[in-house]
């Protein structure tokens, strides 16, 4: 199921050992974050996805050996497409309506 907001285990690229404590690398449409295995697959938003902390995760990535553009890269395919459905509007409808000032 894709989520706007949450983190999905299709997002999950792997596990990354940071200062003793297990966190889960993850990939959406603004790039790599680190989350914990209770984000995953939870019905509420994932609050390290929208973090100010997500903005020093290419730094950790490489402290800890990883190289994050090449991650980014390779994971491409993870990355989830939300669409939102808009109504279609008929152009000669459309143009009807503003011409009698509605």
């Amino acid at each position: 199921m894709i989520t706007r907001f949450g983190t999905n285990a299709d997002m999950v690229i792997q596990p990354v050992e940071e200062n003793g404590q297990t966190l889960l690398l993850a990939i959406d449409s603004n790039g790599l974050y680190l989350t914990t295995q209770k984000m995953v697959d939870s019905r509420i938003a994932d609050t390290n996805r929208y973090s100010t902390s997500r903005a020093n995760t290419n730094e950790r990535l490489k402290a800890l050996g990883l190289d994050p553009v090449e991650l980014a890269s390779a994971n491409q395919h993870r990355i989830q497409k939300v669409t939102v459905a808009t109504q279609r509007v008929n152009p000669l409808k459309a143009s009807k309506r503003a011409s009698k000032g509605k």
